[in-house]
């Protein structure tokens, strides 16, 4: 799991954390250049390794990675791990391994604030499972800063979403979700009392491409379920799956057809779909919605919306929108700060025409990442940093083992074509690849790819604990 090891307290900023440097922080100062990215998701992850296979094995400039987790694992396979379709063991790289083979450094720590005069990071102290220190309060400096953060779930205010729902942001979230779901259907087979009202209803909050791929992934969960012998429940009567979306039809971000087609493949698998329903409260029992209805459900996911982590307010004045993405140039580099950079979720990229922003995905984080590697080269060289212009590819939309669906941009002058079934499919499987290529290498990701098909096909196809 990957927060095991962490935990979170309330931090404000030691005066000793002011004057005592991380490990490694002043090695090579004077010679070398140090370049620190927060935060290992696919923007930070494959910027780093890119940096380090560069520039760090040839000695060029210090590289140094800060992230809170261990491991990473790719944020498009969360609901994958929610559902129990794949073991994250599996597809997760961890981070000191991996910075040993690719010439950087990783820091164990959460960012709590920034000096931007003094070039610094503050790091939170961390602590075990039972309240023991891990690491103490300390800094990092460095000469070029990329803030690579992620986002973190936008509850937009609703009422009980903390004490009620799981998030679904992070692999611990993700494997929260996995162990109540298997939890929720023990209890029902093990019970003497009828199954109460809601006690097997999964009710997931918002329509995008985590809550969609979730809905449509656990039937087969489900059904997997009571195919091993947790058959005491009646699926038809008991089971209840329902996707909620405040706005007028699902998956609100992406083309209509594809929409339309991913709703008639919820509605053929049971799914049950609410759009145009706003929650106003979560609650022990259920989703209170503005019509005055109630939506009863025992194990609630919200996936409504994303923003910016909290502590990107607090860095030192740089400039945030209302979401708290850190708002950046057209060269990535922040709005009052040429040393520090941002990429990934957490940015805020205007389109180089001005109409709109980078949409934070998958495909603009490794787009971000390629060219951010580029641009620290030149930024070493004094030479003056490009624009980064991101492409759209298209999207495509996983709804587990019944299909894919999506549209691929390029093939027709800027128009996209539709695509679903086996080839949609295949493009979907080929994004993570391409993911492990860029931080593994083609070997190492064609192997994890054979590994993976051997395991599945002589271990259980639902992760059970």
């Amino acid at each position: 799991m990957v927060d095991v090891g962490y935990h979170r307290r309330e931090q404000t900023i030691p005066a000793a954390a002011r004057s005592t440097a991380g490990a490694g922080s002043r090695l090579d100062e004077v010679t070398l250049h140090r370049i620190v990215v927060v935060g290992g998701g696919a923007a930070g992850l494959e910027l780093v390794t890119r940096l380090g296979n560069r520039l760090g094995h040839r000695g060029r400039a210090e590289i140094t990675l800060v992230d809170c987790a261990r491991t990473h694992l790719w944020k498009p396979l969360l609901h994958a791990v929610a559902a129990g379709s794949i073991d994250p063991g599996e597809y997760e790289v961890n981070y000191l391994a991996h910075a040993h083979r690719h010439g950087f450094r990783y820091c164990f720590g959460e960012m709590i604030g920034l000096d931007r005069a003094g070039r610094e990071v503050y790091l939170a102290a961390t602590f075990d499972e039972e309240g023991r220190q891990i690491t103490p309060p300390r800094t990092i400096g460095y000469d070029t800063l990329v803030l690579a953060i992620g986002s973190v779930t936008n509850d937009f205010g609703t009422r009980g979403v903390a004490e009620h729902a799981v998030q679904l942001e992070t692999p611990a979230q993700a494997e929260r979700v996995n162990r109540r779901l298997f939890n929720v259907c023990l209890r029902a087979q093990t019970q003497q009392e009828p199954v109460r009202r809601g006690q097997l209803h999964v009710a997931i909050v918002g329509a995008g491409a985590t809550g969609t791929e979730l809905a449509a992934e656990l039937p087969r969960t489900i059904r997997e379920l009571v195919d091993y012998g947790l058959d005491r429940p009646d699926m038809r009567r008991d089971i209840r799956i329902v996707l909620i979306e405040s706005a007028g039809r699902i998956l609100p971000g992406l083309p209509k057809r594809i929409s339309k087609a991913t709703r008639s493949l919820l509605d053929k698998i049971g799914v049950e779909v609410r759009t145009g329903a706003k929650v106003t409260e979560v609650r022990a029992d259920g989703l209170a919605l503005s019509n005055g209805s109630l939506i009863a459900a025992e194990l609630i996911v919200w996936a409504a919306g994303v923003k910016g982590p909290e502590v990107l307010r607090q860095l030192d004045g740089l400039e945030t929108n209302r979401i708290n993405q850190l708002v950046v140039e057209l060269t990535l580099q922040t709005t009052r700060d040429p040393a520090v950079f941002a990429i990934g979720d957490c940015a805020a990229c205007l389109r180089p025409a001005g109409s709109n922003w980078v949409p934070p995905r998958a495909q603009a984080a490794h787009q971000e990442a390629t060219h951010m590697a580029r641009q620290i080269e030149r930024r070493l060289r004094g030479r003056p940093l490009q624009p980064y212009r991101y492409r759209d590819f298209g999207s495509l939309v996983s709804l587990g083992k019944w299909s894919t669906v999506g549209s691929l941009m390029g093939f027709m002058r800027g128009r996209s074509i539709f695509v679903e079934g086996l080839f949609a499919r295949i493009m979907y499987r080929s994004l993570h690849i391409l993911h492990e290529r860029a931080l593994n290498g083609t070997p190492r990701a064609l192997t994890g790819v054979l590994v993976r098909a051997l395991t599945r096909r002589i271990g259980p196809q639902v992760k059970l604990h």
